[in-house]
């Protein structure tokens, strides 16, 4: 099924590598996108309009999506995370290296703050046509696909992320009929994320902001209220839970 394009979409993380990429891609498309960052955007081109914002302050993202009530989004994505942490700490090998505030951060980042945006951003989302709420989550949250163990705390908190998205689903589905909140795996990008790690990668599995853009896009283009609370990676194939 085609849809018609978003008319307006708001990406939060328009910062990094794949939130501004999206930005780019959507504005490209015709659609108007509102861009959440710290830091606000330097140049954005026509049709983006930034807004400034902290995934730890709460208060941050309620004005946020208050500037948004006149021309709220009828597309959420949310592209914040964390692998490394700001520190330096990176995930843990084993459960020897497991840390309380280490633990505690991974999920201010990874779940307790894209949980906030969507108390704030979901009520925004239209009743009455198709909308997408959509946080980027990882396939290593999978718990029945976890094969190797390790990194702990990111696992965890991508798992903790993708029960949100099922929970928000359901309770969503009450009021917004056309709508579909999804977890999506964006493939193994080049950005700050993976940069330590990516030494090892096989050969042609490291993809651009701008190519990972274009595959969650088209992803997203396919998605319909049958998707909602399902995650789904880079290919548009589920990821089971």
């Amino acid at each position: 099924m085609k849809h018609q394009p978003f008319e307006r979409a708001a990406i939060v993380g328009a910062g990094g590598g794949i939130g501004q990429a999206l930005c780019e891609a959507l504005a490209e498309r015709g659609t108007k996108v509102w861009a959440l960052s710290r830091s606000p955007l330097a140049d954005p081109p026509a049709g983006i309009d930034p807004l400034t914002f902290d995934l730890g302050d709460e208060g941050s993202i309620a004005a946020a999506a208050a500037a948004m009530r006149d021309a709220p989004p009828e597309l959420v994505l949310v592209c914040t995370g964390a692998l490394t942490l700001a520190d330096g700490t990176g995930p843990e090998r084993s459960y020897r290296q497991l840390g309380g505030a280490a633990m505690a951060e991974a999920f201010r980042v990874n779940t307790i703050g894209p949980a906030l945006v969507a108390k704030h951003l979901l009520p925004l989302l239209p009743r009455d046509r198709r909308a997408v709420f959509g946080a980027l989550s990882a396939r290593v949250g999978s718990i029945s696909d976890n094969r190797l163990g390790g990194w702990h705390s990111y696992r965890a908190s991508k798992a903790a992320l993708n029960m949100l998205v099922r929970n928000f689903a359901i309770e969503l589905a009450r009021s917004h009929r056309e709508a579909s909140v999804v977890a999506l795996h964006p493939g193994t990008v080049d950005t700050g994320l993976s940069e330590p790690f990516q030494a090892n990668l096989p050969a042609g599995q490291l993809t651009s902001p701008g190519q990972a853009a274009q595959h969650l896009l088209e992803v997203i283009d396919g998605l319909t209220p049958v998707d909602s609370g399902k995650a789904f990676d880079w290919k548009g194939e589920e990821i089971p839970s």
